[in-house]
């Protein structure tokens, strides 16, 4: 047969010395070219420049969005304390567990477009207290406010992840935000300092992440840019730091394709912000409309979801063009606040509640999308994966005391060895994975090493039928023995049931060799591999 074209990329530009000791971690795969017969399994090959790499992947590309939205809160996080489901001060233990093992660094909260109509004094105070809240973007239905200001930092000090609060710019005020910030995280004798001590919480919280308005082009206030980037400066002016808290001004970005909106606000806002965030969902189908089934697709749409996924690399570069213009140092961040697979709701649920069942096909989409942020970390600072339990993309689904993790949470917890660590340059050569006259590249690629002077590597090799043989070049360094793990299935619709919770969960893997230049290994199609080499 004809030889696929190679598709060639240098993975970084990133230099460091040499470590002592290797592992590779974390490699998706299975490629070649649809509909045509190989000999044997395709061929791709890696080089990672061990003796390298300067820029260090935050942990904070690996966080998570929790809105009020659907079950995502009540009933997927938050049970009560009178519930007879295990729970500490009403937060589900189950999903403390589950959100622990995969070191969530961040958590964003209470939106997306809830958070726009939010007011958080609702929130605080005797539960039995607070007023009742409409939730007009979900659903229609009536919360409680059970779930507030002192639930959510609860949570995030029991997961060890930090709190990162989207502002009530669309319906709220200016003084009702400072009023927020100094509840949060003044030590002084200060009208809402004290009214945070009277219900029940003497020392301040440190919360550095503050979002100044979600998604304000659309359901955040319909703005234009010119004009959000002139309520953006007023608000962040009175964004006030107290005592030892310092914060990190998030601006309203663009979405997906607005490369405008990220010109106006980098000509209008520029230093007065820290990070400026970044929405960007993979729809199978490209419509909006009819977006596509979780879990009954054909390799149609697994291609074109794996091909919309990737489009996040060109949406960084495009908008990081735009910032370096204005801040060639890259001293303010892109924040990538929003992001995961948008499927059709499943049969019979809410449409309000966007719960969406959780494929090997999402697995993959949160590898590709996970190495991309990698390889763009001197500049994306954060990522928000939407959402964490029971919406979108979840880590996890619920059903009154049960609880499943997903294929995606599964990548979470190969993926953790990136967090902090070096990116290290890396060089792909790989053929394509062609459909029709759609055609990616068969693996996508990142490289790290962390503190230990082990090295990370995840691979994504996409194509559902066909593995390939991988070699990779170790240069700057030597390795003794490799081991590993592997997450795939049989089937592309391969996904986690409550009858059959561990249907798609990771694997010892095996067949994998140390070789002079590196190591080799037959990667399965349709799979997540963690390799790791001493």
């Amino acid at each position: 047969m004809t030889t696929p074209p190679l598709f060639t990329t240098n993975l970084s530009r990133i230099f460091h010395h040499a470590p002592r000791m290797i592992a590779i971690v974390a490699i998706a795969s299975g490629l070649g070219t649809t509909g045509v017969a190989q000999d044997g399994p395709a061929s791709s090959r890696l080089v990672i420049h061990a003796d390298q790499g300067e820029i260090a992947i935050s942990r904070n590309l690996y966080g998570q969005f929790a809105e009020h939205l659907g079950r995502c809160i009540y009933g997927g996080i938050w049970v009560g304390e009178d519930s007879p489901i295990p729970n500490t001060r009403g937060i589900r233990n189950d999903v403390v567990a589950a959100l622990k093992n995969i070191n969530v660094p961040v958590l964003r909260w209470p939106g997306g477009c809830f958070a726009d109509e939010y007011h958080w004094q609702d929130g605080i105070g005797p539960r039995a207290d607070r007023p009742t809240q409409f939730n007009s973007h979900w659903g229609g239905v009536v919360e409680n406010n059970h779930f507030g200001t002192h639930e959510f930092m609860d949570l995030c000090e029991q997961i060890g992840a930090e709190p990162y609060i989207a502002i009530n710019v669309g319906s709220g005020t200016v003084r009702e935000m400072m009023e927020w910030i100094e509840y949060l995280t003044s030590d002084q004798d200060t009208p809402m300092a004290n009214l945070r001590r009277q219900n029940g919480r003497e020392k301040p919280w440190k919360v550095r992440y503050f979002g100044i308005g979600n998604e304000s082009w659309g359901c955040g206030g319909s703005m234009r840019p010119e004009y959000y980037a002139d309520i953006y400066r007023r608000y962040q002016e009175f964004a006030k730091n107290h005592g030892g808290n310092r914060i990190f001004k998030v601006a309203c970005g663009a979405n997906d394709w607005d490369f405008r909106w990220t010109e106006v606000v980098m000509e209008n806002v520029g230093n007065r912000m820290n990070g400026l965030s970044l929405h960007y969902y993979t729809i199978p189908t490209g419509s909006w409309g009819d977006k596509g089934s979780a879990t009954e697709f054909g390799e149609d749409l697994w291609h074109g979801t794996l091909r919309r996924a990737l489009q996040m690399d060109t949406l960084i570069t495009r908008h990081s063009e735009i910032m370096d213009k204005k801040d060639p140092r890259k001293r303010i961040g892109l924040l990538v606040d929003e992001w995961g697979v948008w499927h059709n709701v499943e049969p019979g649920t809410n449409p309000g509640f966007l719960y969406q069942q959780n494929t090997l096909r999402d697995a993959l989409v949160a590898a590709v999308s996970l190495n991309i942020f990698n390889q763009h970390c001197d500049r994306v600072r954060m990522a928000n994966i939407a959402q964490t339990i029971n919406v979108l993309q979840a880590m996890a689904l619920t059903d009154g005391s049960k609880m499943i993790l997903t294929p995606t949470y599964h990548v979470f917890e190969m993926f953790t060895p990136h967090h902090d660590a070096t990116l290290l340059p890396s060089d792909l050569d790989c053929g394509t994975y062609a459909f029709g006259n759609e055609q990616i590249p068969q693996i996508n690629a990142s490289a790290s090493r962390d503190s230990q002077g082990v090295i990370h590597v995840t691979v994504c090799n996409l194509h559902p039928n066909e593995p390939v043989n991988l070699s990779c070049d170790l240069l700057g360094t030597k390795v003794r023995q490799v081991s590993g793990r592997v997450l795939t299935a049989s089937a592309m619709q391969a996904h986690n049931t409550f009858a059959e919770p561990a249907a798609v969960v990771p694997r010892e893997f095996t067949d994998s060799r140390l070789t002079d230049a590196g190591f080799a290994a037959k990667l399965p199609s349709k799979s997540v591999v963690v390799l790791e080499l001493r």
